[in-house]
């Protein structure tokens, strides 16, 4: 089973593909491709093998793919739970520096509460967080980093 939707640009435009073929170029099984058929994938006719043409093919993926993206719009951010775009609660976001032109946006959801992340970068920053309050606060140190890492042990200390 693939990890990732299928990429279109896989499929030929100018070649005719059976249910096996496509089957076997996207790593699907073929009662896949024919649900895909019954969901409105064209064939060429209806006698078998069933023949589909490859620039309707990944047109096909391409509708497909297109209908499940969701753009956040500036001041959202797609939260998981609710799987939508949603403006964050109190419109207060945190940005947190991953690198020197990287960070992330992070706030809860003003639907679920969940905690939802956004990758964005820092010359972005403004146009990303709309009219959100950003507060900006530094990586947190690593345990190897800090002087005295707090250790949670059950052995007692002797001596």
């Amino acid at each position: 089973m693939p990890s990732s939707p299928p990429n279109p640009q896989l499929a030929k435009r100018y070649i005719s593909y059976t249910v096996d073929e496509i089957a076997r170029l996207f790593g699907v099984h073929r009662h896949t491709v024919r649900e895909w058929i019954k969901r409105g994938l064209p064939v060429i006719d209806t006698h078998r093998p069933l023949l589909v043409q490859g620039a309707d093919l990944a047109a096909f993926l391409r509708k497909r793919r297109d209908a499940r993206k969701h753009p956040c719009a500036p001041g959202q951010m797609f939260c998981l739970r609710c799987r939508s775009p949603r403006m964050p609660a109190g419109e207060r976001v945190e940005y947190r520096p991953l690198t020197s032109t990287q960070g992330t946006l992070t706030g809860l959801c003003g639907t679920c509460s969940a905690r939802m992340c956004r990758r964005v970068s820092l010359a972005k920053l403004t146009a990303a967080a709309g009219n959100l309050a950003v507060t900006t606060t530094q990586a947190g140190e690593h345990i190897d980093e800090c002087p005295t890492p707090i250790v949670n042990c059950d052995f007692e200390k002797e001596g």
